[in-house]
């Protein structure tokens, strides 16, 4: 992997792809890392079958530095994927703020920047966290049966954290770089999909089950923007093995 340069690299955000040849945007992330000069990508191939990693190689070494490639021989899942990019960002790149987006885009990169400034202007902040919330104004556009899917999702991820939380699931966070964090991700996760509860329940038990501490560490962003992008590899069926991963992590970490 690409080392980029440490001395001006203060945000690095993981994308984890499998299959994404067809859903890669590459240009956008050219285009964006040319006019954001603190802020690097590493995208993380996870054993795809398609021509992903080709596809990835050629847009890194477009911009050595700015893009890097972690490839992952065997597909292991979205969170793992996603785990092993965060530690690898944390340990090569050493940035300030670590974080993971879609490879799809349907938070739009120019989102980033709003993420930072709400970690550099609260020190007490650790995670932000991109909510999608249809507003007047915004544009955030979900199927209707994503949509109401994921309230009772959310509701029932609530109750069994005791966490105020709205959405978990949106693919869009930034962490501060901390030795918690290294901690939190430390060992593999019990699910392949929903660790970002995994990552709430995580840092409940770090804090000693301390739910107040938790939720003034925590920063849902509502989003300007968000596209439903089609080829998307969750399902309804998902939701039900979903619930039975809650139940696990709940019986690991909080009981």
């Amino acid at each position: 992997m690409a080392t980029p340069n440490r001395g001006t690299m203060q945000t690095c955000i993981v994308v984890p792809c499998y299959n994404e040849a067809g859903r890669l945007h590459g240009t956008q992330f050219a285009e964006f890392v040319e006019s954001h000069d603190k802020i690097s990508f590493l995208f993380v191939n996870d054993g795809s079958k398609d021509n992903t990693h080709a596809a990835l190689e050629e847009l890194c070494a477009s911009h050595p530095g700015k893009l890097s490639l972690l490839d992952l021989k065997v597909n292991s899942g979205k969170a793992e994927a996603v785990r092993l990019g965060m530690l690898a960002a944390m340990r090569q790149i050493r940035p300030e703020f670590v974080g993971f987006w879609d490879a799809d885009l349907a938070t739009p990169l120019d989102a980033i920047p709003d993420f930072i400034e709400k970690l550099v202007g609260h020190d007490s902040l650790q995670m932000v966290f991109g909510a999608r919330i249809s507003l007047l104004g915004r544009q955030v556009r979900r199927k209707p049966s994503r949509h109401y899917l994921g309230r009772l999702f959310a509701t029932v991820v609530s109750m069994v954290l005791k966490l105020p939380v709205y959405d978990t699931q949106c693919g869009a966070k930034l962490f501060r770089v901390t030795p918690r964090l290294a901690e939190i991700l430390a060992e593999p996760f019990l699910s392949r999909w929903i660790f970002d509860v995994e990552i709430l329940a995580r840092t409940i038990r770090a804090s000693n089950g301390n739910r107040h501490i938790v939720e003034d560490s925590i920063f849902e962003l509502p989003l300007m923007k968000w596209d439903d992008v089609a080829g998307s590899k969750v399902h309804p069926f998902d939701f039900v093995r979903a619930v039975v991963e809650i139940a696990c992590i709940h019986r690991k970490y909080l009981s």
